[in-house]
């Protein structure tokens, strides 16, 4: 099973996105759009772990404050079109606190230094510069890990736990 510490969009933030892939579309930007369920902000990639358990009993013990994170402006990476995401102290102190967890428990995940970002189209192509970022702000309250499957050919993602 494929698992994801992340951070699930609010509505409103979802809103947005839906707002501006609109535009895009409009605007003949190609490229994979990712479906306004599955936008989420990665905090640790575990990829497959065989006992989530283990991993939901090391994140068990956290306790995570409510912080606020906004939309700032968008880029590609590796060929995906993401918005950044501004956060602060309260977002540094989520991604610590979940890595070393992980870290003492001994599970694997990917080490990529943290850049707050949530991809919405894979294998972007097109003049996408032109489309302003989405505006939005949400008060963040929990962390969850998803499972991420795939479903005829598409990733889907559930919620196994949330701290």
């Amino acid at each position: 099973m494929r698992l994801i510490a992340a951070i699930q969009l609010s509505d409103e933030m979802k809103k947005a996105v839906t707002g501006t892939l609109h535009s895009m579309k409009q605007a003949g930007i190609k490229g994979n759009y990712v479906p306004i369920q599955n936008l989420l902000i990665p905090l640790a990639v575990l990829g497959e772990t065989k006992d989530p358990d283990t991993v939901k009993a090391a994140l068990a013990s956290l306790s995570i404050k409510p912080f606020k994170l906004s939309f700032s402006d968008m880029g590609v990476s590796e060929g995906h079109l993401q918005v950044g995401m501004k956060g602060n102290q309260g977002l540094s102190v989520a991604v610590k606190s979940i890595r070393d967890a992980l870290d003492a428990a001994g599970i694997e995940y990917h080490k990529d230094k943290f850049a707050p970002q949530v991809a919405i189209i894979r294998k972007v192509s097109g003049n996408w510069k032109q489309t302003p970022a989405p505006k939005g702000e949400m008060m963040v309250k929990k962390i969850s890990l998803m499972k991420a499957a795939s479903k005829d050919g598409k990733p889907v993602y559930t919620e196994e736990f949330s701290l």
